[in-house]
């Protein structure tokens, strides 16, 4: 058997290509779909720093699953990426790459049935208080979790605000969710002035010309990502040593709990 972990992802997963496309006889259509969803899975191993199959175990393949679930992916569109992780793992198996599949108890979204996990007040003080402030991007990760439990957005809308949508004189921001209904939601004093010395001191040196007017940037300067934010959330989460599974949805959860 060869030693999947010397071997990357990016080769092996052409080898699979050829095998849908010369043995399977899939349409180009179809590989390409099959390519678009690997490529989610080795977008999201690389943030837990898994660079080949080996480490792919049956509890990193789930926490994947639940990850598109996070960044509001259709139930639909999960249960497809669960076929392409399955049939890809199938074919490791077959080809010697990996001795064990760790895709076969991957769960499909229509047995899902669990809450997600609420954070006590305690725990969301640890949560955003996490972030080494003697780190430049700390001030943005600490704007990101304030916002994020004071507005119960969804990921995609905290990555999607503009800077122009924070309304600082008023407390408000504008936010666009699904189908680009707008929005106007209240910021609390804390996370508005932690948005606002991100916004003041952090975000000019991140931008270089290629941010779009997103609030939110990346060390590039670019957009920060759904991942890129998803992963800020779980590293601060395990820095505080919570034990809850801790997503971007668990704020938004949090949020909306906490109201009552």
């Amino acid at each position: 058997m060869t030693d999947a972990r010397q071997i990357p992802h990016a080769f092996l997963i052409e080898q699979f290509a050829d095998f849908l496309a010369l043995e399977r006889g899939a349409s180009p259509n179809t590989v390409a779909a099959y390519r678009r969803d690997l490529a989610h899975l080795v977008e999201y191993l690389a943030t837990r720093r898994i660079h080949a199959p080996a480490g792919a175990s049956s509890p990193v393949l789930r926490d994947f699953i639940f990850h598109l679930k996070d960044l509001g992916l259709a139930a639909t569109s999960i249960r497809r990426h669960i076929s392409a992780v399955r049939t890809y793992f199938r074919f490791l198996v077959g080809e010697g790459h990996v001795v064990r599949d760790p895709s076969e108890r991957l769960t499909s979204p229509k047995r899902w049935r669990t809450l997600p996990a609420v954070l006590t007040v305690e725990e969301v003080a640890r949560l955003v208080g996490a972030p080494n402030t003697d780190d430049p991007l700390a001030w943005r990760d600490r704007a990101i979790l304030e916002f994020g439990y004071a507005t119960g957005a969804r990921v995609s809308e905290i990555t999607g605000v503009a800077l122009k949508d924070i309304l600082f004189d008023e407390g408000l921001v504008r936010i666009f969710g699904k189908g680009s209904k707008e929005r106007i939601v209240p910021v609390g004093r804390r996370a508005l002035g932690a948005v606002a010395l991100y916004s003041r001191e952090i975000r000019p040196r991140l931008e270089k010309g290629k941010g779009q007017g997103r609030l939110f940037l990346n060390a590039r300067g670019t957009p920060l990502s759904r991942v890129g934010a998803w992963g800020i959330i779980r590293r601060c989460a395990k820095t505080a040593g919570i034990t809850k599974r801790v997503t971007p949805h668990t704020l938004r959860h949090t949020f909306a709990t906490h109201l009552l």
